[in-house]
């Protein structure tokens, strides 16, 4: 059982700080995607830092749990919190993130979904980003939009 279960096991549902991290997969103009199976939105790969673990060693956790790719290289996003942040999860949950975010350009490994938190995997276009995205990513997802169109500038 990781750290957010063992402290929702003493708080339940109350509103409590969570550090996440993500990552962005990015490679040819596109991003890799996943829906989630808990709200059914677009989501880049993410989840709770543990205790002991670096954000980045989160990120990369994450991927691979969530994918099946490693990530031999990450690029800090951004930090992501404050207003907008705040969100009550299906179950309840309510937690206020604070959220570290990657982008991953040099990956390895074969595309595998992990079929508890992840409903489908998907690459999208840049300029064709979905309009379902989970409600306290959006922060994220408007960087990393701001990030790659810079690229194709390069």
């Amino acid at each position: 059982m990781g750290y957010i279960e063992e402290i929702r096991k003493k708080i339940g549902h109350d509103l409590l700080i969570g550090v996440g991290a993500g990552v962005f997969v990015y490679q040819d103009g596109k991003v890799l995607l996943q829906k989630r199976t808990d709200n059914l939105c677009w989501s880049m790969h993410a989840g709770g830092v543990e205790i002991g673990e670096s954000v980045e060693d989160t990120a990369k956790r994450e991927l691979f749990e969530e994918t099946g790719l490693i990530a031999n290289q990450l690029e800090l996003l951004g930090i992501f919190s404050g207003e907008g942040m705040t969100y009550t999860f299906p179950g309840g949950d309510q937690v206020q993130i604070i959220e570290v975010n990657f982008i991953c350009r040099d990956f390895s490994g074969e595309i595998k979904a992990q079929e508890s938190e992840v409903v489908e995997l998907k690459w999208f276009d840049i300029g064709n980003l979905p309009q379902n995205i989970s409600a306290p990513d959006q922060k994220a997802f408007a960087a990393f939009a701001e990030w790659a169109k810079r690229q194709d500038k390069e």
